[in-house]
Order: C-alpha cells, then sequence, then structure tokens
C-alpha cells in the first residue's frame, strides 16, 4: 500500500510520531508490508476473541486506597497540566505544513 500524504497526517495525530524523515517513511512502510500478511489468514467461521486469556479466569485485586490527599505533590511531577490533570503526551509534535509533505513523498 503506498504510504499517501493524508495517511501521514493521519498516523501523526493518532501517534504523535514524526514520519517526515526518509527513514521515518521506510519503516512505516515495512510496517505496512508486515501487517499486511494478515490480510492472508483465512478466518471464516472465527468468532472474535475479547481477550487472548478468554479460557482463564482473571482474578482482580481489591483497589484500596493506603494513602491518600497526595494531588497537589502527584502533580508537581507533571510537566504540563490543566487543571488537576496531568496532560500526557505533554504536548503535540509539531507537525510540518501540507506542502512540505507532497514535496517530501514525492522522493518515495
Amino acid at each position: 500500500q503506498e504510504v499517501t500524504v493524508d495517511m501521514l497526517d493521519h498516523l501523526e495525530q493518532l501517534a504523535l510520531v514524526d514520519f517526515r524523515d526518509a527513514e521515518g517513511v521506510a519503516r512505516l512502510q515495512k510496517a505496512i508490508q508486515f501487517a499486511d500478511q494478515l490480510h492472508e489468514v483465512n478466518t471464516d467461521g472465527v468468532e472474535p476473541m475479547d481477550s487472548v486469556l478468554e479460557d482463564r479466569c482473571l482474578y482482580l485485586r481489591e483497589d484500596d486506597v493506603t494513602e491518600g490527599n497526595c494531588t497537589k505533590e502527584l502533580l508537581k511531577n507533571a510537566r504540563e497540566k490543566v487543571e488537576e490533570y496531568f496532560v500526557a503526551p505533554p504536548g503535540n509534535i509539531p507537525l510540518p505544513k501540507l506542502e512540505e509533505r507532497e514535496t517530501f513523498l514525492q522522493g518515495f
């Protein structure tokens, strides 16, 4: 599958990964080729799974709070916060303008 400018734009916004250099685009193309192998697998009659551990019982522990009222101390660790929440990831990557991407992809 050909890597288009629109695909790069969409993936960069989803993953916050910069694919502007030749190595990034080459890795993306290899990942797409690898994933395309899944189209060759016959999954007719195979029910979708919720988990790879469907045949096992997952035991949950009690969610007991052992300490509390440490919000201020925890938020001191945040590079960026909004109100009383961590901002994660701490900012989007600067995305190039559409024209820059079109000229970059001409080499592929």
